[in-house]
């Protein structure tokens, strides 16, 4: 009997084709340890054997600037301080710039200690936020009241230090809003990372916290998630207040407050396998950030679409007194997008990376 063929394809596809996007790439949330882990426990004869080694090659030539790595683990996982001390010499890390958040989402785990080590991270000159901390009523692996709880705690120090927040919610939109505007001030600078949940929450939050920004994610292109797609729309076409025919172009690209993130080694764009035709049925192992461009990508479509949808006229139904013609278009026609002031995937990553720099200041 033969050997089974492997589904995942060969390491060598982790090096990316042409990007659609070739502008510098900050990762607002990644996961450098346990990206590497999953590379060397999907690649067990890998030919990169150190983390370093890793990002050097994944992001040669790929204009990766900056990355915000996050730490949650309870008890803190000491490796912390190896990557941030490292930073000093910034060609270990391949030239990009390292920088790091560190909290707790964990709340069944929090202690005082773990307190006390996230603290000691917070006062090292690469730190620039506390998180990911928040609430999971998805899996709740801690019981609610406890989250609830060590949210709220967490959030405090926080505040206290003047830190950024990275916010972790799923599923648990009412009590995320109602602990944030209890604990937060209106001004801080708040980061709602993968955010999968409802868009009328999302837009809850954005008006009431000035400073705060939704993290898109790779999954924003998975066919089986459309409330992301909906938030990005609505920053740009609010369905309450419709641009007029004359004003198509007064969406400014500012109001698209997103942060682009992989939460690597976590969901690989789909978009990106059209550029992959040779591994057409396989899924990439491992996410990285040099991904992101195909994610800012899928953001600039959703955006022409939906300034594109708010200047249409509105179809006026047939009326019983005459024949009923075809059903209107749902979907705008290509020619029709191209004929826009159409944003493209740089524009996208240059609105993203001024607002990494708002909220992290990297």
């Amino acid at each position: 009997m033969g050997k089974r063929k492997s589904s995942t394809p060969g390491e060598e596809n982790l090096l990316l084709p042409i990007p659609p996007s070739t502008l510098p790439i900050v990762d607002t949330h990644t996961h450098m340890a346990s990206t590497f882990d999953f590379y060397r426990g999907r690649y067990k004869e890998g030919k990169y054997q150190t983390v370093y080694e890793f990002v050097k090659a994944m992001y040669e030539g790929r204009n990766v600037e900056a990355v915000v790595d996050v730490w949650c683990e309870a008890p803190v996982n000491r490796t912390w301080r190896e990557f941030a001390d490292a930073a000093a010499d910034k060609e270990k890390w391949g030239g990009l710039e390292y920088w790091f958040v560190m909290g707790d989402h964990d709340a069944k785990s929090y202690t005082d200690d773990v307190e006390k080590d996230i603290l000691e991270a917070m006062a090292h000159p690469r730190c620039v936020g506390w998180g990911e901390m928040g609430l999971d009523y998805h899996y709740d692996n801690s019981p609610r009241e406890i989250q609830q709880a060590v949210f709220a705690r967490q959030l405090k120090q926080a505040v206290r230090l003047g830190k950024s927040l990275t916010i972790h919610t799923r599923e648990a939109d009412d009590d995320t809003e109602r602990i944030l505007k209890a604990e937060v001030p209106k001004d801080h600078k708040i980061h709602i990372h993968c955010f999968t949940d409802s868009p009328g929450f999302a837009q809850r939050l954005l008006d009431h916290f000035p400073n705060l920004y939704i993290g898109i994610t790779g999954v924003i292109t998975y066919s089986t998630n459309t409330d992301t797609s909906t938030v990005v729309h609505n920053m740009v076409a609010p369905p309450s207040e419709p641009l007029s025919e004359s004003s198509e172009s007064s969406a400014s690209p500012s109001s698209l407050r997103i942060l682009l993130e992989t939460d690597a080694p976590f969901m690989v764009p789909a978009n990106l396998y059209d550029d992959l035709p040779a591994i057409r049925g396989k899924k990439l192992p491992v996410c990285h950030t040099a991904m992101i461009p195909w994610t800012a990508k899928f953001v600039a479509e959703i955006t022409n679409k939906a300034r594109l949808r708010s200047v249409l006229p509105t179809p006026t139904p047939a009326s019983a007194d005459t024949e009923a013609g075809p059903e209107p278009t749902t979907e705008p026609e290509p020619a029709e997008v191209a004929q826009t002031d159409a944003w493209d995937a740089d524009l996208v990553m240059r609105v993203a990376r001024d607002n990494a720099r708002s909220v992290y200041g990297v």
